[in-house]
């Protein structure tokens, strides 16, 4: 994905995104890939390309109307540019996407499962499709008819709707000699009965129908009233800019605050409308003029079917072979779920790796945590919860047993604002101490703490992780968590719990790199004694893993220590600025980028040749958020072998010749090939911690 939109030695934020997407889109045209993950690859592709519009481009949409303050005449020209770029490029992958997902659909009709619309139903599938809607469907329809409403409604930008067009040959009479179509829209209600409806079998065949389909078979049904001999509908949804507009007002709350941003969120500025291409030009024009959608905002026309994130819940009628093969979650090697883990953990540390390892090892520490009559104190931070979060369960039962609990949970965590703030009013209820953070600063850390009374002293325990404590997402996402009882590392945590309370006073940390003052200070000399190193003569290598590298200031330091000879390796999923291999810059810096089965997460920092490294990890990217706007915590790794487990699971990841694609400055995202063996990173972490559990 070439462009021009990028300075000298930084790739566009922006375009480098739209290139991540381009990987999830390969996996979905990937014929290796089981097919139903091949369409579930089009869901998170569809899925991302919609948060994508609501928060960066509609960011670069403020910025190029002249709406943030302090930018200048030439930022508002080249964010306009780039506003062009950027749709430019979403419509040829929108227009990939669709290639590929009629792809999989034909190789899906091999293996009996046809998705059918409502020109393709039998009689004996309409009388069924009748059926459903009259009894299903019709309750939960929102229908509105348009033509003489004096206010437009709210359209969901979370929703896909149809587009309804009635008309007569001679039209609609409603003065002297004027006539006119009547336009209406029908919220398609996925919330309520999902996206699609499995019709009867009919011997070894499947049918899939479309909940949208279904509706447009019983168009007669809803609109009946009307007089009408023609009449139309074309799929259309919204995406709205969902940026968080600051409230300097003091005397709120967070959560006050918080509040009233979700509440104002459905009403945000439109900055994509995607459509039908086969819709009317009359119908588009009247609907762009009703929602006040323009040139500056993102037009972009497709098929019939629109919001394709609802893929990833395509369902799978029972066959396991067009799936990726379940593996179970392994142990942690001499760590038991049995007996007392705070005893074990007391021993020595321990990594968990999801979701390689399973994720009951965290719920096992909190649970015995909240019934151990010696624990006096929990604390954690939480980002994003699952939906029945078995994480907030035991912190309430530790609550109920009289343990004092505090919880640093993050309402601001974007798309998660809502269920956080039902979290934080059920914390509430049950007694749970709470804290929402800093007026102008995310709270992004992982960390959990607890104190427990032994012989007269308090002891520490407690885990760091790069990933959220959320027991669904560890099932698919890949993280490290940490459990240790090294008290210099828990008493650090401790002073970051304290720096929420009082946050005027900024603490001294002996092993912890916390953000936003210390991290970005922590990795500038860990690179500067990289390139000591290599200055020195001696061998010099960095090893980074992350989800996003953007920061300039770190991009230059490394572009630095690749000029002194430093060797950098470089695994980055998502948005990576950086350009590896430019002569005189960045010829010692390669990077790579792994998309698979599970969602790459980590955040892994490596300085120095295996025997005389040092390891942290934590919840930081390196971006500007996270080293300067974000309480985030990262910690030095101690224990030697799991200092080695570590680097061998880099190495899986770096020696992947199956799904690495290798970053350069044409973003064509080209495939890792070579090596004497065939390397999938993510198969080959699984086996290697199964034959350690062999050894």
């Amino acid at each position: 994905m070439a462009t021009n939109i990028h300075q000298e030695k930084y790739i566009n934020r922006e375009i480098s995104w739209l290139s991540f997407n381009e990987r999830v889109l390969q996996e979905a045209s990937d014929k290796k890939v089981p097919l139903l993950e091949r369409l579930r690859f089009v869901g998170i592709f569809s899925n991302n390309m919609d948060e994508f519009f609501k928060v960066r481009y509609a960011k670069i949409q403020r910025i190029s109307l002249g709406k943030i303050p302090g930018k200048t005449k030439f930022e508002i020209r080249q964010a306009t540019k780039l506003l062009k770029e950027i749709t430019k490029i979403a419509i040829k992958q929108q227009d990939k996407m669709r290639q590929v997902r009629r792809g999989i659909f034909k190789e899906l009709e091999e293996h009996g499962i046809y998705l059918v619309d409502e020109r393709q139903l039998t009689k004996a599938q309409g009388e069924f499709v009748k059926d459903y809607f009259i009894n299903k469907v019709s309750p939960s329809l929102f229908t509105i008819v348009l033509n003489d409403l004096q206010e437009f409604p709210i359209i969901k930008d979370s929703s896909v709707y149809l587009a309804v067009k009635m008309s007569k040959k001679k039209g609609r009479e409603i003065k002297d000699d004027i006539t006119e179509p009547i336009y209406s829209l029908v919220e398609i209600p996925t919330d309520d009965l999902g996206r699609f409806v499995v019709l009867p079998k009919d011997g070894d065949k499947n049918y899939i129908m479309l909940l949208d389909d279904v509706i447009r078979y019983n168009l007669d049904e809803i609109f009946n009233i009307f007089d009408y001999d023609h009449i139309e509908a074309h799929v259309m949804k919204i995406s709205r800019d969902a940026q968080f507009d600051e409230d300097l007002d003091r005397t709120k709350s967070i959560l006050e605050k918080v509040s009233f941003y979700v509440r104002q969120r459905i009403k945000g500025e439109p900055v994509r409308l995607i459509y039908d291409d086969g819709i009317a030009k009359d119908t588009l024009d009247f609907l762009m003029d009703k929602m006040g959608i323009d040139d500056l905002d993102s037009l972009i026309p497709g098929g019939r079917i629109h919001n394709h994130r609802d893929f990833m819940g395509f369902p799978d009628l029972g066959k396991k072979d067009l799936l990726y093969k379940r593996y179970p979650q392994l142990p942690i090697k001499d760590l038991s779920l049995r007996g007392s883990i705070l005893k074990q953990i007391k021993q020595r540390d321990y990594l968990l790796y999801a979701p390689y390892h399973n994720y009951k090892y965290v719920i096992k520490f909190l649970r015995e945590a909240a019934l151990d009559p010696k624990v006096k104190t929990i604390k954690i931070t939480i980002y994003r919860l699952a939906k029945n979060s078995q994480i907030a369960s035991s912190l309430i039962n530790a609550a109920k047993n009289g343990k004092k609990v505090t919880v640093q949970i993050e309402l601001r965590a974007r798309f998660d604002e809502a269920p956080n703030i039902k979290y934080a009013e059920l914390f509430k209820q049950e007694g749970v101490n709470l804290v929402f953070g800093l007026p102008d600063i995310k709270v992004h850390s992982k960390i959990c703490m607890i104190e427990r009374e032994e012989y007269g002293e308090v002891k520490r325990y407690g885990f760091i992780s790069t990933g959220n404590f959320n027991e669904s997402t560890a099932k698919i996402y890949t993280d490290y968590t940490l459990f240790t009882a090294d008290q210099g590392v828990l008493n650090d945590v401790s002073k970051v719990f304290d720096f929420f309370d009082i946050n005027y006073k900024i603490p001294n940390y002996k092993h912890l790199l916390v953000s936003p003052h210390y991290f970005r200070r922590g990795m500038y000399k860990l690179i500067n004694e990289q390139i000591k190193r290599a200055k020195d003569g001696k061998k010099a290598m960095i090893r980074l893993k992350m989800n996003s590298l953007s920061d300039r200031k770190i991009i230059d330091r490394l572009y630095k220590a690749s000029q002194a000879g430093v060797e950098v390796n470089l695994v980055v999923r998502g948005i990576n600025r950086l350009i590896p291999g430019i002569s005189g810059l960045s010829e010692n810096i390669k990077a790579i980028s792994v998309v698979d089965k599970f969602l790459e997460h980590p955040r892994l920092f490596i300085f120095g040749p295996d025997e005389k490294c040092k390891i942290f990890m934590g919840s930081a990217d390196y971006m500007p958020r996270n080293l300067d706007r974000r309480v985030e915590v990262t910690t030095p790794v101690y224990d030697e072998a799991i200092k080695q487990e570590l680097i061998d699971t880099f190495n899986i990841s770096w020696n992947d010749n199956v799904k690495a694609r290798i970053f350069n400055a044409a973003q064509d995202n080209k495939r890792q090939t070579g090596g004497k063996k065939r390397i999938r990173s993510q198969f080959a972490t699984y086996d290697y911690y199964l034959k350690k559990l062999e050894e």
